[in-house]
């Protein structure tokens, strides 16, 4: 064995704490685009539907995966969508071209349904507003009805729609992608920064409560990328409470060893919106920290040439349906490794997104709902990953690829829970043929000992998970012990672990 292995060392000490981890870091993302909505959480028809039509298969697998917040309704859709189309009898509300995906969007889902859907779903909404074709007015006559008690026009018009009760949501994004040119309503750095700032001092006059998330650029490849985040950051930076990341990765070469490399990048791109807005705060010498809010994130590439050939103006067609492999669900932990190393900055995270749609839950309409190779990276790191992010000191082999050099066979997080004595790491073993042996040191955690050793492990980087048919799945047949503050462990090679450690009772 140990001519086999490659072998890496890690030091895990509880006062090396990184922060503790905002559970919205674990957040998800349902757009009324494709599939997401109407046949994913809503399919009245379906035999597992509820009174209100929404699917329990479904709801059933989010509950599993914890999901803490659910941004809504977009996306691209929310730039040119008014939201007073999707509230009142459903009868009366209009069919609209919806201009961003270039559908039909009936309507039959809209602002009160979805939160009764995160209500049952035991999750929270982060609701978008539409800064593209509209501004302050919607915004804050939005705010109005979804949180203002009563006694006031579109308050009144939320209890006539059945709704009593305020929904408090809580969390709300200013704008979606402003900077990009396929969105409708493209702003310049200016214009979105002014708008966002005015339309912010509105909202907290109407709500002083809530929190909310200034646009960032719309990926790191942006051309203007960092000098929108510091020019609208001038603007939004005492007004808002995060500013937003969106980043997708694809392996469009087939370059495993390189694909898994790109968790460097969106580790990059943090690092540098950190220090722009540091630079900003520094610049108007404030004392506000801002945070950031990854509130886009995934694997994206499979399904693109489909998505070319898709009629218009239909309802509900397959969008952005992604089959994911296995090696996607490599990346995808060791993206979710990223995040938790910087839970000191970001706070919230929103996979996108939760169902269909670039999503770790499938649905056939009508048919079963089933798990993709994503799901088992975020299921196990949003169920384990609660807690305090510890700082491993890791000393690991490397290896260049196309894009990266230095690239670290050993990819992990560790995440300790002292309410619970438990510790948990997560890692990654990029090395494609070897495995990788790695002695912990964990010293401060006496009498903690091994529960669970759980692999995610595959011989076919492109093996996918399809209805009934499984072949992506995690197994607890891991190798792990401890003996003597030392944690042995060995990561097989190109795997995800995660491994549990409990104080012994």
């Amino acid at each position: 064995m140990v001519n086999e292995t490659v072998k890496a060392k890690m030091v895990i000490d509880k006062e090396f704490q990184i922060s503790e981890i905002d559970p919205r870091v674990y957040g998800s993302f349902i757009e009324h685009l494709g599939r997401a909505v109407y046949g994913g959480i809503y399919e009245p028809e379906h035999p597992t539907a509820d009174e209100n039509g929404f699917r329990q298969d479904v709801m059933d697998l989010v509950k599993e995966l914890q999901v803490p917040i659910v941004r809504y309704p977009g996306g691209n859709m929310v730039s040119a969508y008014n939201w007073e189309d999707g509230v009142g009898p459903k009868e009366d509300r209009p069919k609209r071209l919806e201009l961003a995906w270039r559908v039909t969007e009936t309507n039959q889902v809209g602002t009160n349904e979805f939160v009764d859907w995160a209500k049952a779903a035991n999750t929270d909404v982060m609701m978008a507003i539409n800064l593209g074709t509209r501004g302050i007015d919607a915004a804050r006559n939005l705010l109005e009805y979804c949180n203002h008690p009563g006694g006031t026009y579109w308050s009144d018009l939320r209890k006539s729609h059945g709704y009593e009760n305020p929904h408090n949501i809580k969390t709300w994004c200013l704008g979606n992608e402003m900077d990009g040119p396929w969105q409708v309503g493209q702003k310049t750095a200016y214009e979105y920064g002014r708008l966002a700032s005015e339309t912010a001092k509105a909202m907290r006059l109407v709500d002083p409560e809530i929190e909310l998330v200034s646009c960032g650029s719309s990926n790191s490849n942006m051309p203007t990328f960092p000098n929108w985040e510091a020019e609208t950051l001038e603007h939004t930076y005492e007004v808002a409470d995060y500013i937003s990341l969106h980043q997708y990765y694809g392996n469009r070469s087939g370059d495993t060893a390189n694909y898994l490399a790109k968790s460097m990048d969106m580790e990059d791109f943090i690092q540098t919106v950190i220090a722009t807005c540091d630079y900003i705060k520094a610049k108007k010498r404030s004392k506000k920290k801002m945070y950031l809010s990854f509130d886009e994130w995934n694997v994206w590439f499979h399904s693109n040439e489909q998505d070319k050939e898709i009629e218009p103006w239909t309802v509900a067609p397959p969008q952005l349906e992604d089959v994911y492999t296995f090696e996607d669900a490599l990346l995808v932990g060791s993206m979710l490794n990223t995040m938790l190393r910087h839970s000191d900055r970001v706070k919230i995270a929103c996979m996108a997104q939760l169902v269909n749609v670039i999503a770790p839950i499938m649905t056939e309409n009508g048919g079963a709902a089933w798990k993709q190779t994503i799901f088992y990276p975020y299921y196990y790191t949003s169920v384990y990953g609660r807690g305090v992010a510890l700082n491993p000191v890791v000393s690991s082999p490397k290896y260049d690829s196309k894009d990266f050099t230095d690239v670290p066979y050993l990819d992990s997080s560790v995440v300790y829970n002292e309410e619970k004595e438990e510790l948990v790491v997560f890692a990654t073993n990029r090395h494609l043929e070897k495995p990788l042996e790695v002695d912990i040191d964990v010293r401060s955690f006496e009498g903690f000992d091994v529960v669970e050793h759980v692999v995610l492990e595959n011989e076919d980087a492109k093996a996918v998970n399809l209805a009934g048919q499984e072949n992506v799945k995690p197994h607890a047949n891991g190798e792990s012990y401890v003996d003597d503050g030392k944690l042995t462990s060995v990561f097989p090679k190109f795997s995800w672990n995660m491994i549990r450690l409990q104080k012994k009772a």
